[in-house]
C-alpha cells in the first residue's frame, strides 16, 4: 500500500492507494468514460470558466469507478478542493484511485479493505473539513453526525445517492439530530428511473456473468423486490430468456410484477425452486438460513442492494462445512447437509464487486444530478431546512433535457393554445 504524506505540520495523509503505477491505465479508463458521459461533460464545460466551487472543499464517499472519476475531475475543474474515499470495501477500481491521486485529488481507497481500513479512509476525508458531502450509503454522513471528532465541522449540506442511504438519513432526521440539509439525489426521477432501473438492470447481469459464467436462458432466477432496481433486474434477465420469479412484501408492487408477467411467490416457496437469486431491496434478512437450507444443490446467491445485509452471508461463510473461492468473487459454501451454495462478492453489491457498475451513459445522468445539487446547496444552504429534501424539479428537468440533447432526441413543445387550454377551468 502506498501513501503520500502532507508536510509534517499536517496530521493526515495526502492520499493512500494500492499502487500509484496504475495511474496510466486509470487515465485511459477515465478518458473512455468521459467520452461517453456527454451530459455531465457539457455541464462541466459550461461552468468551468466561472469556477463556482473555488475555495470550497468537498468530501466524497462513492464507489471509485471510471464514471466517478469524471465527476471528481469535473468538480476539481470547477475550482474545488476534493477528497474522496470508496463507498464500499470491495468496489474500488485501483487504477482509477491511482489516477485520481496523481491528479491532486486526495484519495483514500483500495479494493479489498477491512472494515477498520474502510472506516479509516472515511475519517481521512472528513479530516479535510469538507463543507459539502456527497455520499453513497451515508456512511460518511453517519460518521459526521455521531463521531465526536467531526460534530464541530461546518457542513453546508450533503447529497445522497442511494435508497439505503436516504433511509438512514431520514432516520437521523426523525430523531431530530440532522445537522444540515441533505438532498436525496436518489429521489430524482431521472436518477431512480434511469440509474436504478436501466443501470442496475444491465450491470447486475454483467456482475453475475463475470462471477459465474453460466447460461441464463431457461434458468429460474429469483429477484427479491420489485422496486426500480428489481424491475430493471427482472426485465433484463427475462431479456436473456430466463424464467424470472419475483418475491415482494408490498401488495401494489407484487400486483405490478404479476401484471408484468412474472411469477410472484413468497421466498420460502421460491427458495426451493430457484437456481440463481438476486436481492434488490435495501432491507435486511431477505434470504435467511431457513431459505438457504431448502435450496437446490448448486444455487447461486448474490445481492445488488447497497449493504451486505440482504443475504445471510455470515451463515454461509462462517457456518458452512467448508468455504473456498472457486472463481474471482465466487465462493463455494458446502452446507452441513452436503449441498453446495455459491455466494457472489461475499454478499456485497455484486454489480460493483464482480463487475464495474453502471455504464458511463447512466452515471452521466446520476452525476449531473449530484453536481447540480451540490451547486444548489452552495447557493441556498443558509435558507434550506435541516431535513431530507428532494432534488429541485428544475434540476431534474434540466438533466432530462441535457440527456435528450446528448442522445439527439427532440420533443414537442406546448403551443400557446394548449397552454391556454391547460390553464382554463
Amino acid at each position: 500500500m502506498i501513501g503520500f504524506y502532507i508536510p509534517l505540520k499536517s496530521k493526515f495523509m495526502l492520499s493512500k492507494v494500492k499502487n500509484p503505477k496504475l495511474a496510466k491505465q486509470g487515465k485511459l479508463s477515465y478518458e473512455w468514460a468521459r467520452s461517453h458521459m456527454q451530459i455531465l461533460d457539457n455541464t462541466i464545460n459550461r461552468l468551468k470558466k466561472s469556477k463556482p466551487l473555488k475555495g470550497i472543499t468537498l468530501g466524497f464517499c462513492l464507489h471509485i469507478t471510471k464514471e466517478t472519476s469524471v465527476l471528481l475531475m469535473g468538480i476539481k475543474e470547477l475550482g474545488a478542493n476534493v477528497a474522496c474515499c470508496g463507498g464500499n470495501p470491495l468496489t474500488t477500481q485501483d487504477d482509477i484511485a491511482a489516477f485520481l491521486a496523481s491528479q491532486g485529488i486526495h484519495t483514500y481507497c483500495w479494493a479489498g479493505q477491512s472494515p477498520k481500513e474502510y472506516d479509516w479512509c472515511i475519517q481521512q476525508v472528513l479530516n479535510h473539513k469538507p463543507q459539502i458531502l456527497t455520499d453513497d450509503g451515508s456512511d460518511m454522513n453517519v460518521k459526521a453526525h455521531f463521531d465526536k471528532k467531526y460534530r464541530s465541522l461546518k457542513i453546508f449540506g450533503a447529497t445522497e445517492e442511494t435508497t439505503a442511504g436516504v433511509n438512514r438519513i431520514r432516520s437521523i432526521e426523525k430523531q431530530g439530530k440532522l445537522r444540515y440539509p441533505v438532498i436525496s439525489v436518489n429521489d430524482a426521477y431521472t436518477k431512480h428511473m434511469f440509474d436504478n432501473k436501466y443501470g442496475t438492470g444491465q450491470s447486475t447481469i454483467d456482475g453475475y456473468l463475470r462471477a459465474m459464467n453460466l447460461l441464463l436462458a431457461s434458468k429460474r432466477i429469483v429477484v427479491a423486490g420489485y422496486g426500480w432496481v428489481g424491475k430493471g433486474v427482472a426485465a433484463n434477465f427475462r431479456g436473456m430468456n430466463a424464467k424470472v420469479i419475483v418475491t415482494e412484501v408490498d401488495p401494489v408492487r407484487a400486483l405490478e410484477a404479476h401484471m408484468d408477467g412474472f411469477d410472484v411467490m413468497p421466498m420460502s416457496q421460491a427458495a426451493k425452486i430457484g437456481e440463481i437469486f438476486i436481492t434488490t431491496t435495501g432491507m435486511t434478512s431477505i434470504i435467511r438460513k431457513e431459505h438457504i437450507l431448502t435450496m437446490k444443490d448448486g444455487a447461486v446467491l448474490g445481492n445488488v442492494g447497497h449493504f451486505d445485509v440482504e443475504v445471510d452471508s455470515k451463515f454461509l461463510l462462517k457456518q458452512s462445512k467448508s468455504v473456498r473461492r472457486v472463481r474471482p468473487y465466487l465462493d463455494e459454501c458446502v452446507l452441513k447437509n452436503g449441498k453446495k451454495v455459491y455466494l457472489i462478492g461475499e454478499g456485497r453489491i455484486a454489480n460493483l464487486t464482480a463487475a464495474e457498475g453502471h455504464p458511463p451513459e447512466v452515471m452521466a445522468q446520476s452525476f449531473s444530478n449530484q453536481l447540480l445539487s451540490i451547486l444548489y446547496i452552495l447557493k441556498n444552504h443558509k435558507k434550506m431546512p435541516k431535513k431530507v429534501v428532494t432534488v429541485p424539479e428544475e434540476i431534474d428537468k434540466q438533466v432530462a433535457r441535457d440527456a435528450l440533447k446528448a442522445m439527439n432526441v427532440k420533443i414537442d413543445k406546448l403551443t400557446k393554445e394548449q397552454i391556454k387550454y391547460m390553464n382554463s377551468w
